[in-house]
């Protein structure tokens, strides 16, 4: 069905479980409800009214329980969530629909999500402005999903050892000689330096470390 965008916005009054609640509509077509945010009423969607009729939608704005014209109950625990979600039901039937597509801006965006978790068979769809979707408890914590993501230390890490892993000994020889080192010789015996001229006992050899052969200097 072909839209009427030239057709005057029209104020309505609708029973619901607040009293009464005012709305705004304009266009024909499929629903599309949208609930403003705090502290505002149907008028912030005054740009958009407009432009969903002209796109073949019945657009209509209302004024939540407790702004514009639609009722104020006095007492507090009346402006929960479930009794703004049944605000939301109300007017999809007092029009005469049967579902709709729900869309809020800031503080209506959570009602908008709600009504669409408890009554998936009344909003089909629903769009979130401002405000995105928080699942029920909450979002998680942005430290454990970056605990979660970060990779775990292993032993195979480059910065990290095995403790069952030795560390490199330096290369020793055994024998007597002016570079003979005062440190006791590793566990396993070492065989002593086959030397020609050599009078000492076998049994007396001790560890030296290898250095490298001496350079000269340039002259």
């Amino acid at each position: 069905m072909q839209s009427e965008p030239s057709a005057a916005l029209r104020h309505r009054i609708v029973e619901a479980p607040a009293g009464r609640l005012h709305l705004v509509e304009q266009g024909t077509g499929p629903l599309v409800l949208l609930v403003h945010g705090f502290p505002e009423s149907w008028y912030s969607w005054r740009r958009q009214l407009p432009a969903l009729a002209a796109a073949g939608y019945r657009a209509v704005a209302i004024d939540v329980r407790g702004y514009g014209r639609s009722s104020k109950p006095e007492a507090t625990d009346a402006y929960r969530m479930l009794d703004l979600v049944e605000d939301n039901v109300a007017v999809v039937r007092a029009l005469g629909e049967e579902s709709a597509v729900v869309v809020g801006h800031d503080w209506g965006s959570n009602i908008a999500a709600a009504s669409a978790l408890l009554h998936p068979g009344v909003f089909r769809a629903v769009g979130l402005l401002s405000v995105p979707y928080a699942p029920p408890g909450g979002p998680a914590p942005p430290t454990s999903s970056a605990r979660s993501a970060a990779p775990s230390r292993s032993s195979t890490s480059p910065t990290s050892r095995s403790p069952a892993t030795p560390r490199r000994r330096s290369s020793l020889t055994c024998g007597a000689g002016s570079r003979a080192s005062t440190r006791p010789c590793p566990p396993t015996p070492c065989q002593p330096r086959a030397s020609p001229t050599r009078t000492s006992s076998p049994t007396a050899a001790s560890c030296v470390t290898a250095s490298p052969p001496a350079r000269s200097l340039p002259g």
